[in-house]
């Protein structure tokens, strides 16, 4: 069976939390598709969530991290894509209920707003957590 595909993508101000998570994916058998940034130097965040978005649209990951420094702004960007459901979570309740409610498929992070134990956390239980459908799917149709 193929292992699934997780993207993942920040901007500068994300790259540390980016690099930790992306090893936790690896060591936890997903395919990671790194969609940048690569390093420290200043970046604009709607970049990486359109890389993101992208990703989801062609097929390359079925779902993803983003990380900047509150969560905030790459979030506004990557909603803007009406097949992305970004879902900023700050505790791993959060990313649960983003799952089974919202049928998230992007976790949004903030490097600034979320320590690595929470953030590894968060990834753990949005990778771990299904859709409940039923009542939510109506919801979710209506923003697809």
């Amino acid at each position: 069976m193929p292992r699934e595909a997780i993207a993942i993508a920040s901007d500068h101000a994300g790259f540390e939390v980016k690099e930790a998570l992306k090893k936790l994916l690896l060591e936890a058998g997903y395919d990671v598709a790194d969609l940048g940034t690569d390093d420290l130097e200043s970046v604009d965040y709607p970049d990486f969530a359109d890389a993101m978005a992208k990703a989801l649209a062609d097929g390359g990951a079925a779902r993803g991290v983003l990380i900047c420094g509150t969560g905030i702004g790459i979030s506004i960007a990557a909603n803007r894509h009406r097949h992305i459901r970004a879902a900023r979570c700050c505790d791993a309740t959060d990313a649960r209920l983003a799952r089974e409610h919202n049928d998230a498929n992007v976790l949004v992070l903030g490097s600034r707003t979320s320590g690595p134990e929470t953030a590894s956390d968060c990834v753990r239980m949005f990778l771990d957590t299904g859709f409940e459908g039923g009542r939510h799917q109506r919801r979710i149709d209506k923003m697809s």
